[in-house]
């Protein structure tokens, strides 16, 4: 067909389409022009167009949309081409597009209204305007209609494209904006010198423009401002007033956004005074300051006085900005000043110094003159004053002896070589600068010479002592001294006395009592060093010494009485006349008793009791007493040689004279033997006693008056043993019965000990009372012999034993069978083995059939059964199995049985007529104990006849018969329940009486 070259455009309008194609070869009739939406076919519009026309516009579309166009040409002869196009038309652009910061300095956030018709998507181009560079690029859904553009630069202008796709096409809207700016930081403002300021700042990227304004704090006037472009970190001020501060604001701007950052204070440097000078006020201890007041201004003035050549600081003023002196009063007298003026502006300072200057000194005050215990030298001291040094000088009775001068810093000067016991006198003052104060003036003594050779004794007496002393040579005016108890420490009294004794006697003192004497010599208000001695008083000895015995065998307790006075220890002496070594002992001054252990038993004991004070001692009289002797040790009582008598021995623990042996019946308690044994006898033997009775042993011995009983001892005599002991067995009940008589004495019972005969486990005792005379012992194994022991028992001693053996009567066997084992001339006897033991059997076979015993057999203990052989055949036997143990036994039942029988022999038949048959045997032995006769007809097998007949019959007839009949006949002989056959014979009863049997 012919190709018309259909071609759309927009020619950038969204709602338009414009169709063109080109006229077909020939020209045509007319255009028939179709559009539809694309992907639904809906016809939206049909219009027609004249044959010379070549283009068309569509209109009244929607914006973004994919459309479909059709165009068809009516050619010559009704012929037609078509050709279809698919078109868009131009995306709307957004609507009210804004680019807002909102105060942000980071973002920016874009928004829009959706342009009407169709789009694909958004594409939003954000640049920095500044730079030109492309920051973002992003696409966005359709139905988006916001987007926040974050990390973005402060106080930045960018320009925002926003694009509507639809297709291959696109619409574009264009709006710019800045960024909130950012506030610089770290402003800060310093002075650069006292007409200058430097002001600084970080962060200054942030903002297109900074706007800085400089203002007079004091006259409140703006004194620079200043604009400065982006990156701008600091500025210097110049011109400015000395000592002043001023008021630094900053602002940034972006754009339409300002905002207002930091401030910041400070001053400019102040200048320093000139011409600072410090003088002597009219007031005492009093100075001035004056200086020349510097240009520009200052808050106020700090005055600092210093002192001292180290110039430390001792007194602050503060005066106005407009003053130029002030008066510093109530300073240190003899004190060197000098003062520092500082002008203060804000935070900083200019100073200048002036010279030095001196008040007036003072004397020293606390003057002191000391001898510190010295005779021959003197200490002055004093507190320190201010000033330059001193001036001392010590005078004698008002005539100079030594001048002095000291620099500053010494408080203290020691006088050497000075006389003992004199007054001296001392003037200080103080120099400082020009100037010198007036003396101060004090006086003192020297020490004197302590006194020697003091002594202190009591000369043996109990209540006074005596001191003596060698006088000093020179330098004193008299002695002083106290007295002392030397232990509490408490003052007795006071002694003094001129310089011209050399003794005092100390009277009404306590005896035993130690005491101190201090001594010293006197001069003006000092004393000499002491000189001390000490000595005690003669202490008196003690009364009412006693020893007394504790009732401890090895102990004794001395008391005594305190006497008047003091005692340092009581020191005991004890000793025994009988041992060489003693006993020494000493204790506190308050102990009045004292106990002795460890001594010997029994023994007489002397005691002396000392007082001892200091080194001298006084003793008491003697006092005496003995020791309780020991109650003798391991008292035992045993059983004596014969069953009368009791063997008593013991341990001597030392001590005493003789012991006395007290023998009694445990049970009454009542004493039937004394027997006294002197010391060093330790065993007794005690005769005549009852055998197997309990007595009590009690030995008491004696030392002086005292007396002391040992523990008391237990014993026993041995009992006799029981008399006529036998035993016998107790039939059906597996024990023995133990009778015996009873001995003469006395006894607590009997033991009895069983014991298996051959058996090593331990025997099997029992008790029986004192009374018993008999006793059963049960349980025991059947068929078995026991050695019985018994004794008479006495405490823990028992009798000789007496022994006897008895046995226990056995079982008999059980279960015994005898049985044929199908024999004519044997049978077999069995049994169970009953429990115990036994020492043999005797097995008894008794033939029934003759009433006579024919056999006994003795069978070892383990034997079961027997074989009994040659029996008579066809006889009944009995058998008997007896348990034999010694002289006791015991039976089974008897049992029976039968041997088999013999077959009868020679057996005969002959028919005496037709309707008999004489039937006839002979036996072997003995026979049988009966026979039976059985008899069938031969032909049919029919039993005719039985018949049992005694174990005499040898023959029998058969009787009533048929004639000429054949019979089958067979004879058994019988024993028991057991029967031996002959075998069959057959015959013919006779036809009849007159014919012969051959007939048959």
């Amino acid at each position: 067909g012919t190709i018309l070259n259909v071609s759309v455009s927009d020619h950038d309008q969204s709602d338009s389409l414009l169709l063109s194609w080109d006229e077909p070869e020939g020209g045509a009739k007319g255009y028939m022009l179709a559009l539809s939406s694309l992907g639904f076919g809906t016809l939206l519009q049909n219009v027609s167009a004249g044959p010379n026309t070549t283009s068309f516009w569509f209109h009244e579309l929607t914006p973004g949309t994919c459309y479909e166009i059709e165009v068809t040409a009516t050619l010559a002869c009704m012929d037609t081409t078509s050709q279809t196009i698919t078109a868009q038309t131009s995306p709307a652009p957004v609507r009210n597009l804004s680019l807002s910061s909102g105060g942000s300095s980071g973002a920016l956030r874009a928004a829009w209204a959706h342009g009407r018709g169709g789009r694909d998507g958004y594409r939003l181009a954000l640049w920095h305007s500044h730079s030109q560079s492309l920051v973002r690029n992003v696409s966005l859904l359709p139905s988006t209609s916001t987007f926040l553009f974050d990390g973005l630069l402060p106080g930045s202008e960018y320009a925002l494209k926003v694009s509507t796709l639809a297709g291959s096409r696109q619409a574009s809207t264009t709006i710019h904006q800045w960024t909130a700016p950012s506030i610089p930081t770290q402003l800060r403002l310093r002075p650069g010198s006292s007409t200058s300021l430097v002001a600084s700042w970080a962060d200054a990227t942030g903002a297109a423009w900074l706007q800085l304004e400089l203002r007079n704090l004091l006259t409140q006037k703006v004194s620079t401002t200043l604009s400065a472009r982006r990156g701008l970190t600091s500025y210097t001020f110049q011109h400015l007033h000395p000592g002043t501060q001023y008021w630094l604001g900053l602002s940034a701007t972006a754009g339409s956004h300002t905002v207002v950052g930091p401030n910041a204070t400070a001053w400019t440097y102040p200048l320093s005074p000139g011409n600072v000078t410090l003088s002597s006020a009219e007031e005492q201890n009093s100075l001035q300051a004056r200086w020349s007041v510097p240009e520009g201004q200052r808050d106020f003035y700090l005055v600092t006085l210093r002192e001292g050549e180290d110039s430390v600081p001792t007194r602050n003023i503060s005066v106005g900005g407009d003053n130029n002196h002030v008066t510093f009063h109530g300073l240190s007298p003899g004190q060197q000043y000098s003062v520092q003026v500082v002008v203060v502006a804000g935070p900083y300072r200019a100073s200048a110094h002036s010279t030095a200057a001196w008040t007036e000194p003072q004397a020293p005050s606390g003057v002191n003159l000391s001898s510190q215990g010295s005779p021959h030298s003197l200490l002055a001291s004093w507190e320190e004053a201010t000033g330059e040094g001193y001036l001392l000088v010590l005078s004698l009775a008002e005539h100079p002896v030594k001048n002095s001068s000291l620099l500053r810093g010494v408080t203290s000067f020691s006088y050497e070589g000075l006389h003992p016991g004199t007054l001296y006198t001392l003037e200080v003052s103080t120099v400082a600068g020009p100037y010198t104060s007036s003396p101060r003036y004090i006086s003192n003594w020297t020490y004197p010479l302590p006194l020697e050779q003091l002594t202190l004794s009591n000369g043996g007496h109990s209540t006074s002592l005596q001191a003596s002393w060698r006088a000093v040579s020179s330098g004193n005016t008299g002695y002083t001294g106290t007295l002392w108890e030397t232990k509490s420490q408490e003052q007795v009294r006071n002694v003094t006395v001129g310089s011209d004794w050399t003794n005092v006697t100390l009277e009404n003192l306590v005896p035993g009592r130690q005491y101190t004497l201090e001594m010293a010599a006197v001069a003006g208000p000092y004393k000499s060093p002491v000189r001390s001695a000490t000595d005690w008083t003669y202490p008196l000895a003690p009364a009412g010494v006693t020893l007394t015995n504790t009732r401890h065998p090895m102990g004794l307790s001395a008391f005594w009485d305190k006497a008047a006075g003091d005692v340092d220890q009581f020191h005991l002496q004890l000793y025994s006349k009988s041992h060489a070594a003693q006993r020494n002992t000493s204790v506190g001054p308050n102990i009045h008793n004292f106990t002795f252990l460890g001594l010997s038993p029994g023994t007489q004991y002397f005691l002396k009791v000392t007082v001892l004070a200091g080194p001298y001692r006084s003793s008491s009289h003697f006092a005496t007493e003995w020791t309780y002797p020991l109650s003798l040790a391991n008292v035992s009582v045993q059983p004596g040689q014969k069953p009368q008598e009791l063997h008593v021995s013991w341990v001597e623990s030392g001590g005493g004279r003789d012991h006395l042996v007290q023998l009694s019946v445990a049970e009454s308690l009542s004493i039937i033997r004394n027997v006294s044994v002197p010391r060093g006898v330790t065993q007794l033997d005690l005769e005549g006693l009852v055998p197997g009775s309990r007595y009590r042993v009690e030995i008491i011995s004696q030392a002086g008056p005292h007396r002391i009983s040992s523990q008391t001892a237990i014993g026993y005599t041995v009992p006799l043993p029981p008399r006529s002991l036998s035993v016998s067995p107790v039939i059906m009940a597996r024990a023995l019965a133990v009778h015996w008589e009873t001995a003469p004495g006395q006894r607590d019972g009997y033991l009895l000990s069983v014991l298996e005969e051959g058996s090593s486990t331990q025997p099997r005792n029992l008790e029986a009372g004192k009374d018993s005379t008999n006793v059963t012992v049960p349980q025991l194994e059947p068929g078995t012999c026991y050695l019985v022991r018994i004794w008479a028992v006495a405490g823990p001693y028992r009798s000789l034993p007496e022994n006897i053996t008895g046995c226990t009567v056995p079982v008999a066997p059980t279960n015994l069978s005898l049985t044929n084992p199908g024999s004519s001339s044997e049978i077999y006897t069995s049994w169970n083995k009953p429990p115990g033991r036994r020492d043999h059997y005797h097995v008894t076979l008794y033939s029934l059939s003759t009433q006579s015993r024919i056999q006994v057999q003795t069978l070892s203990p383990d034997a079961l059964n027997i074989t009994w052989t040659h029996l008579e055949a066809g006889s009944k036997f009995a058998v008997q199995v007896t348990a034999v143990k010694g002289s006791l036994e015991a039976s089974s039942i008897n049992v029976t049985q039968w041997t088999y029988p013999l077959a009868p022999v020679n057996l005969t038949v002959s028919s005496p007529s037709a309707s008999a048959l004489v039937v006839s045997w002979a036996v072997v032995g003995r026979g049988a104990e009966g026979f039976v006769v059985d008899v069938h007809d031969a032909a049919s097998g029919t039993p005719i006849g039985h018949t049992v007949l005694g174990g005499d019959a040898r023959s029998h007839i058969l009787r009533s018969l048929s004639p000429g009949t054949r019979y089958s006949v067979a004879v058994r002989a019988t024993a028991g329940p057991f029967h031996a056959s002959t075998p069959n014979l057959t015959h013919c009863t006779r036809e009849c009486d007159a014919l012969p049997a051959a007939r048959c």
